[in-house]
């Protein structure tokens, strides 16, 4: 390699816990990449830094085993400082749950594990030269994929949402997804440590590349209109109940009066009454279908032809007597019509349902979530929803898998309904990056998104991941708005996760022409 900068030397000489301490450092200040921060600069720096230790992790015995040590302390610092709102979901019931709060630790150390297997199987081809950018691009990203989709999943705070804040860039979603665009991020990242080298053909490639995708964003929300579903207002209710008081019994019809209370607002001088009503995940606190009395107040509420969507659990009992219990959205018509039911099928980890549970409960440790656990159900569904197009039903995290949100085969939607709770994610970070991720499902999918969340952030999404109406963070409230009009099928939506594997041969392609070179 040629004559490096002092820091550059300094980074790729370091050894033993020297480097891994840089790693996690590293890892730990990428980390404000991501909402609510949004600082992209920290993230690619993050990159580049970690792709000079890689470089020091290079020389003598056993380099793989080096990378794989450098890639987990990486992950370990990033997933630490990122995920930390995870503490709060032990928080809200301690009497139970507070002296488990030493596993919070388990979830950043395990998801650590394929930074620590990114980097290693970087390391495998690791050699002097640009070529190697690439090849740790690509390992990175398959990574990144593989955590999306292995032991259920879990694409949090993938890369490419460290743009958060530049709604342009967000707009390759449309073609690539957020794979696609975790990639070209990790790319970019890795090389700025060409910098270090003063070699800089490279990062200047990327950078152009990058303003040309802020180019294609910023051409594609001007000339994308502002249109809207004729005839359809949204209300989504944003009651603000501390999950700790959702279930408490002497608070239920307290809770259960807000709701109504914020529903019959009269709309704002000048608007119109509503013709959907959403409220959020879990919003009644009680099996509704279980309750005569609520389903006779529905069915007043109603009555003027509005459609009540909303969580609720449900509850049945098996042939043995046993309870069985879902994570539901009921979809009420006018007047409190039979309801159209939807029970989530993408079941959060450890919060809805516990992995090896009979284990797992011989020490101890239970879900966060009160009850007994929830079943799954079999997967998404396109419901009818009167004279608003098909929507199709999203409950809490079931938001964040790309390209997962619309079943194959199923009719496209008109519109994605997202009900949630996020008190569980804490009183900042976790509703914020969670929030993001449902804007850039919008993107992906062209579609727009109702989101209605108890503590907020509760919003209208158009097509675009523009946001129309918002209710801010632990704020009571209401919003009301127009439906906005699904958009054709962008790149991404018909393609999927195809672009994503062209870009990662095209990249393996360059790395071979390079690594000849």
């Amino acid at each position: 390699m040629k004559a490096l900068i002092p820091a550059g030397d300094w980074t790729i000489g370091l050894t033993g816990w020297r480097r891994l301490l840089l790693a996690f450092a590293a890892g730990a200040v990428s980390a404000t990449g991501f909402a609510p921060l949004e600082f992209i600069p920290a993230l690619l720096l993050a990159y580049a830094v970690l792709v000079l230790l890689l470089d020091g992790a290079d020389s003598g015995p056993g380099p793989v085993r080096r990378a794989a040590a450098v890639g987990w302390a990486f992950g370990f610092g990033q997933f630490l400082v990122g995920l930390h709102w995870i503490v709060y979901a032990f928080l809200i019931y301690p009497g139970t749950t507070l002296w488990e709060l030493p596993f919070a630790l388990f979830l950043p150390a395990g998801l650590a594990l394929f930074s620590a297997l990114g980097c290693a199987a970087a390391m495998v081809f690791w050699q002097d030269g640009p070529a190697r950018l690439f090849v740790f691009a690509i390992a990175m990203a398959a990574t990144e994929w593989l955590r999306g989709h292995l032991f259920t999943g879990f694409p949090w705070n993938l890369s490419g949402y460290g743009w958060g804040a530049s709604l342009a860039l967000l707009q390759s979603a449309s073609l690539m997804g957020a794979y696609g665009l975790s990639f070209l991020t990790i790319l970019l990242g890795a090389s700025l440590a060409e910098l270090a080298s003063k070699r800089w053909r490279i990062a200047a490639a990327m950078l152009l590349l990058f303003a040309a995708l802020w180019g294609y964003g910023v051409y594609r929300l001007a000339v994308t209109p502002l249109q809207d579903v004729p005839g359809v207002r949204l209300r989504l209710v944003q009651p603000n109940i501390p999950q700790a008081e959702k279930y408490v019994r002497r608070l239920i019809l307290r809770n259960w009066r807000r709701l109504f209370d914020l529903t019959l607002q009269p709309p704002r001088e000048g608007g119109k009454a509503p013709t959907y009503i959403i409220w959020p995940e879990a919003a009644t606190g009680f099996p509704v279908a279980r309750s005569p009395g609520a389903l006779d107040q529905i069915g007043l509420l109603t009555a003027r032809g509005q459609t009540l969507i909303t969580g609720s659990d449900r509850v049945l009992r098996d042939e043995q007597g046993g309870i069985i219990a879902y994570n539901s959205l009921y979809l009420f018509g006018p007047g409190g019509a039979l309801p159209l039911v939807y029970d989530k099928f993408h079941l959060v980890p450890f919060g809805e349902y516990l992995p090896f549970a009979s284990l797992l409960n011989r020490i101890g440790i239970n879900q966060f979530t009160v009850g007994s656990g929830f079943r799954s159900g079999d997967h998404h569904h396109v419901l009818n929803a009167g004279i608003a197009p098909p929507m199709t039903p999203l409950i809490c995290y079931e938001v964040i898998f790309p390209h997962a949100v619309i079943y194959p085969g199923a009719p496209r939607p008109g519109w994605l309904v997202n009900i949630t709770d996020d008190s569980w994610f804490g009183p900042w970070a976790g509703p914020h990056q969670h929030f993001l991720i449902a804007r850039v499902r919008a993107i992906e999918e062209g579609l727009p998104i109702a989101r209605a969340a108890n503590t907020g952030i509760s919003a209208v999404i158009d097509g675009n991941g523009r946001v129309r109406a918002l209710a801010g963070l632990n704020k009571v409230g209401v919003i009301d708005a127009p439906l906005p009009r699904a958009l054709a099928p962008p790149l991404y939506a018909r393609f999927g996760d195809l672009v994503f594997l062209l870009l990662l041969v095209t990249a393996a392609l360059a790395a071979f022409a390079l690594s000849r070179r």
